[in-house]
């Protein structure tokens, strides 16, 4: 089994990021986070407003992301 958990990045954080996903080492949300803030410095705002799911449920920056889990980053949608 792989080592990473796969980061799938939409809305603005996909363009932000300027690609639509990409492996991270696995680890506690907030670390799985900051290697992705790190990598592309045009992203930290986006994350700091973010939602995440891991494997579809809702998570904290204290939980653990097992590898080959799947983290989803939803941004704050706009509009009215």
């Amino acid at each position: 089994m792989s080592e990473t958990v796969l980061v799938r990045y939409f809305a603005a954080a996909r363009q932000a990021a300027g690609r639509s996903q990409e492996e991270i080492a696995a680890g506690r949300l907030g670390e799985v986070v900051a290697t992705a803030a790190a990598r592309h410095p045009g992203l930290a705002p986006v994350l700091a407003r973010s939602t995440y799911l891991i494997d579809g449920r809702r998570a904290d920056s204290d939980q653990l992301v097992s590898p080959g889990a799947t983290v989803d980053v939803l941004p704050p949608t706009a509009g009215g």
